[in-house]
């Protein structure tokens, strides 16, 4: 049967014989339905009756937008490079950020638990199929940069009211190299767009990156995305996900822990409010001995919003020593909205430590009347709770500018959150 959405996004190819039989195969194989394990709590019916053009040349935006993001800084809008925006020349020796092509036709698989089925893996190989760009990041064998390094993606109206565009990044670290990156995804003004974007990290022996990732996109916006890492010996990953903008988001995070001592810490807080629709899948697989996984999610469901979690580990054969923990706990502040968790833990090696668990409730009584008694009032006190239930995941970031910055941003978000 023939998919609008996925025509309409076919319809941009300009590859080679290659990425053109990517592409035929994800038309053929069609978007995942009910059936599949791995979306059944994310419908795309809706979706994919809609239709999206070619984003062209980027329009202009108001570069206040950025007055708060220092360089170095690396600016795409509507799925283009602006070398105007961005700022390149502060990069420390053994740092190279850029706009560069993909340079590898790499097939994504799908990981995890679940089994596989025929369009699971859809947007992330039109992406491969269909992206022309993306940022190169790569650090030199123990450079270290005292600055974070800021990519900045920006939808904004232009040309037509539903657009369609696809990046594919790359971030590498040497052995022994030091970076924090931080990621911007924002609005500059209403539109319907839609996105794609896969990450490839690399990290080599002894690199620690600390990452964070900011989606704020506009109220319409469609973005599904996926990151892959795979960490060396001793490598150390630290990041945080704030999922708080766009009508449908979509990410899958997926982690190889290949070199023994390896250690992941992913956290994150996913704001489901109006009806929003929010959907984070985790696949992280122990394979070296002696790794490390620490993961830390909050999640919010208010007015009609609908917050999907899965939090899947795998242990393989071998990786003795491992130590494991997963926590995703929710709340609901209104009748309407929904959360859906599943946390997942396979093993297969002995002499592990591994924990799991998740909980959905709503904001303690107790706690509420005690600031009511208080003089506070319900929406503040409510605001307060809320506030608090999110800062936990923040504590992954070391950098204490970093922190605050991120704490300001969620603070916005929860601003008048209404039940």
């Amino acid at each position: 049967m023939t998919s609008p959405l996925l025509e309409s996004l076919a319809a941009g190819f300009s590859g080679d014989a290659a990425r053109r039989a990517l592409l035929d195969a994800a038309l053929r194989d069609g978007l995942p339905g009910p059936r599949s394990e791995r979306w059944k709590y994310t419908p795309l019916r809706a979706l994919d009756r809609r239709t999206f053009g070619v984003a062209a040349a980027a329009p202009a935006v108001d570069a206040t937008l950025l007055a708060d993001i220092p360089a170095p800084r690396v600016v795409f809008v509507n799925g283009r490079f602006d070398a105007a925006l961005s700022r390149l020349d502060t990069l420390p020796d053994g740092i190279e950020l850029g706009a560069g092509t993909p340079d590898r036709i790499e097939l994504p698989e799908a990981t995890g638990d679940a089994p596989v089925r025929p369009g699971d893996t859809v947007f992330a190989r039109l992406n491969v199929a269909l992206a022309e760009s993306g940022v190169v990041l790569r650090a030199a064998a123990g450079a270290v940069a005292a600055q974070p390094v800021h990519l900045v993606f920006v939808g904004a109206p232009g040309g037509s009211d539903a657009l369609a565009w696809h990046l594919r990044h790359r971030i590498e670290l040497g052995a022994g190299a030091s970076l924090r990156v931080i990621e911007h995804h924002l609005a500059d003004g209403a539109h319907r767009h839609l996105d794609t974007a896969t990450v490839a990290i690399s990290l080599a022996a002894g690199a620690q990156l600390e990452h964070a990732r900011v989606q704020r996109a506009a109220e319409g916006a469609t973005s599904f995305a996926r990151t892959d890492a795979v960490l060396q010996a001793d490598a150390r990953y630290h990041r945080v996900d704030l999922e708080l903008g766009g009508a449908l988001s979509r990410h899958e995070l997926n982690v190889r822990l290949e070199g023994e001592r390896a250690a992941l810490a992913a956290h994150g807080v996913l704001l489901a409010n109006g009806r929003r629709h929010v959907d984070t899948r985790l696949g992280i697989e122990h394979v070296a001995r002696d790794t490390n996984c620490e993961l830390l999610w909050r999640g919010i469901g208010a007015g009609r919003g609908h917050v999907v979690f899965h939090g899947g580990i795998t242990i393989h054969p071998g990786a003795d020593g491992t130590d494991a923990r997963l926590s995703n706990k929710n709340l609901l502040l209104s009748a309407n909205a929904e959360v859906d968790t599943q946390p997942v833990l396979v093993i297969h090696a002995d002499e592990v430590q591994a924990a799991h668990g998740a909980t959905v409730g709503q904001l303690d009584a107790n706690a509420l009347f005690y600031l009511r008694a208080r003089g506070v009032p319900l929406d503040e006190a409510r605001q307060m709770l809320t506030a608090a239930f999110c800062r936990e995941p923040l504590a992954v970031i070391e950098d204490p500018a970093v922190g605050d910055a991120l704490l300001a941003r969620l603070d916005a978000a929860l601003e008048g959150l209404s039940a």
